[in-house]
């Protein structure tokens, strides 16, 4: 079967890989579409350190064609929406509701994949860009049949992050100020949160100029090319600035422009060794950074949630969807998504 592989040394698009049958808890899904987030080219960098050859990809929808023993809650013929999270269900994380500290679903790659007899890594415990995966019962979340495939893709990464973050995380409340520092496929999903929240001035901030109508109309009240110009829109300050690119000085300009009960959330990923620094007195008025794991997600209620909010209207996802490509051109989606040119390009198989 196909699937995007990468060596530690390319990336390529092979068609000789292999999956094992779904075990016990486990379920085997045919993937549709699977969204390229800036985590996957990170492997590749090496700002998210893992082992090769891994099949890359974790933002997946796809149908389920068959289940293991005990798995109950899918069955082959549904759509799913996949989440990253292969969190054991049992320890006392889990059970306080907090499934993304769950020891189990961290750093624990396996290798359910083969190429030419050679075992291989899956990558985030997913690996979407493969025409089928293995994965915990846990991950497959049931969604409706008339959800499109690229659009209920993004639910399992962008979404459970960006909306997470403001709901779960910061829990911004109806009236809050919020600021976003990156306006790429989390950075909107944040406005979008925000905008669902009830927060009253949305800052979206990007470099990027041609980024202000898909901004606002995710949710964006303002738009400005950098952060100099948040304290004329918001002179005290914000509640709630939100960091969503991963860079040390973008992280100190967050703190810097909170308001008084202010809230650092860092969602951007630098290098594992960054170190950024601010000026502790600054954080006395009871400020806080705070960072944030996948959303602070509960996958088997949030992804049904935001299906919901799809289809009411409130949530949007076919306007993420910038641009499919067939996973053959893998190449030109990895080009766009560096130079900008898209919010969020979906491999389709």
């Amino acid at each position: 079967m196909r699937g995007v592989l990468f060596d530690g040394k390319q990336i390529q698009v092979v068609d000789d890989l292999e999956v094992r049958d779904p075990g016990p808890g486990e379920v085997l899904v045919a993937i549709s579409a699977a969204g390229l987030c800036h985590s996957d080219l990170s492997v590749v960098d090496g700002t998210i350190p893992f082992p090769v050859p891994v099949v890359l990809g974790h933002e997946g929808a796809g149908m389920v064609e068959a289940v293991g023993a005990g798995v109950t809650h899918v069955a082959p013929g549904d759509h799913v929406a996949l989440s990253t999270l292969a969190n054991c269900g049992a320890c006392a994380e889990c059970d306080r509701g907090r499934p993304t500290m769950c020891r189990q679903a961290i750093g624990r790659p396996g290798r359910p994949f083969t190429r030419g007899g050679r075992p291989v890594f899956q990558f985030a415990s997913n690996s979407a860009f493969a025409e089928r995966t293995v994965v915990k019962a846990v991950q497959a979340v049931r969604i409706p049949k008339d959800i499109p495939m690229p659009s209920a893709a993004l639910i399992g990464c962008g979404v459970l992050t960006g909306v997470g973050a403001v709901l779960n995380r910061a829990r911004v409340d109806r009236g809050d100020s919020v600021v976003v520092i990156g306006t790429g496929g989390v950075g909107l999903n944040v406005l979008q949160g925000a905008r669902i929240a009830g927060a009253l001035r949305i800052v979206a901030v990007d470099a990027n100029p041609a980024k202000e109508a898909v901004a606002r109309r995710f949710g964006a009240t303002h738009f400005l090319t950098s952060t100099e110009g948040v304290r004329d829109v918001l002179p005290t300050g914000a509640d709630h600035v939100f960091e969503c690119v991963g860079r040390v000085e973008l992280v100190r300009q967050a703190v810097d422009l909170l308001d008084r009960h202010g809230q650092a959330i860092l969602l951007g990923v630098p290098p594992s060794t960054a170190e950024a620094s601010f000026l502790v007195s600054s954080m006395y008025l009871d400020k806080s950074i705070l960072g944030c794991r996948y959303g602070s997600s509960r996958p088997q209620r949030d992804i049904a949630l935001y299906a919901d909010l799809y289809r009411e209207g409130r949530l949007l996802l076919d306007e993420l969807v910038t641009e499919t490509y067939p996973v053959e051109d893998f190449e030109k989606a990895v080009g766009d998504a560096e130079a900008g040119r898209v919010a969020r390009g979906v491999l389709t198989f």
